[in-house]
């Protein structure tokens, strides 16, 4: 009986310690440094990352066209000229990505 609920309380710990340990695969551990010139144009957006719960430092991550992630300092001109760039591509997107097809013209049925 012993040995059944030190098994018990020993997968219950195990348990509790992973679920404890949280998620850093979306959390930006340190910043790009380096940026070259196709990376202007191929970033298509971003999302803000603030330094609480398991995230230590506060980034912008930036998303590229096939999906890739880069983390960048807030702080630094270049990111807030560079999210100031891709608010206005969105800007000038249309909303609706929904795309009229041409009606043909049917015979009146009279």
């Amino acid at each position: 009986m012993r040995l059944h609920t030190l098994f018990f309380l020993s997968v219950l710990s195990c348990l509790c310690f992973a679920l404890g340990q949280g998620s850093y695969d979306d959390c930006c551990l340190k910043y790009l440094r380096n940026v070259e010139k196709h990376f202007y144009k191929n970033a298509v957006g971003y999302r803000v990352q603030k330094p609480d719960g398991g995230c230590n430092i506060p980034a912008i991550i930036f998303i590229m066209k096939k999906g890739r992630k880069y983390c960048a300092n807030p702080n630094e001109e270049w990111v807030q000229g560079l999210m100031r760039k891709v608010d206005g591509r969105r800007a000038l997107k249309p909303r609706s990505s929904f795309r009229f097809k041409k009606l043909r013209k049917q015979p009146h049925k009279g």
